[in-house]
C-alpha cells in the first residue's frame, strides 16, 4: 500500500509532464511551431519526481543542457562528419558536466548534445542545429518554470488540501 506522500509526489509528478505537453502543444500553435518534439524532450529532461529539491536539480540539468546543447552546435561547427563530431561532442559534453560538478545531469547533457547534432538527410545542417539549440533552450525554460510553479508554496497547500479532501471522502 502506498502512503500518503508517495501519492502526492506521484500525482506532482504526473501533473508537471502533463502540464509540460499542454503548454508545448499549445505554445506551438500559438506561433505555428511544428518540431515540438525537441521542445518536450527538454522539458521532460528537466521536469523531476522529487519535491524537496526538484528546483535545485531542474536547474543543474538547465546547466548541462547548455554545456550539451554548445558543445554539439560548436564541434558540428567544427566538422559536419558525424560520426567523429558526436563521439567527440560526447567526450566533451561528459568532461565538462564533471568540471563544473553536474555529474547527476549528464545524461540529460549528452541528450541534449545529441539533439542537436542529429539531423534529418538533405537539411541545412546549420538550420538545424540551431533551431535544436533553441528547441532545447525553450524546453529547460518551460521545464523551469513548471517546476518553480508546482514547487511554491501556494501550490503545496492548495495540493495538500485536495488530497486530504480525497483521501477524507474515501474513508465514508
Amino acid at each position: 500500500m502506498m502512503n500518503r506522500t508517495r501519492i502526492q509526489r506521484i500525482l506532482i509528478y504526473a501533473a508537471k509532464c502533463i502540464s509540460g505537453v499542454l503548454v508545448v502543444l499549445f505554445l506551438s500553435w500559438l506561433l505555428d511551431y511544428p518540431d515540438v518534439v525537441w521542445v518536450l524532450i527538454s522539458v521532460m529532461l528537466v521536469l523531476s519526481p522529487d519535491g524537496s529539491d526538484a528546483l535545485t536539480l531542474a536547474v543543474t540539468r538547465i546547466k548541462a543542457n547548455v554545456i550539451g546543447a554548445i558543445s554539439g552546435f560548436l564541434l558540428l561547427l567544427c566538422h559536419p562528419d558525424l560520426l567523429i563530431t558526436m563521439s567527440v561532442a560526447v567526450c566533451v559534453t561528459v568532461v565538462l558536466c564533471n568540471l563544473f560538478n553536474l555529474e547527476a545531469a549528464t545524461r540529460t547533457a549528452l541528450a541534449a548534445t545529441i539533439i542537436v547534432m542529429t539531423h534529418e538527410a538533405g537539411a541545412h545542417l546549420w538550420d538545424t542545429a540551431v533551431g535544436r539549440v533553441l528547441s532545447v533552450l525553450t524546453g529547460c525554460v518551460l521545464g523551469l518554470l513548471i517546476t518553480f510553479i508546482f514547487h511554491n508554496r501556494y501550490t503545496k497547500q492548495t495540493a495538500e488540501m485536495i488530497l486530504s479532501k480525497t483521501t477524507d471522502r474515501g474513508g465514508e
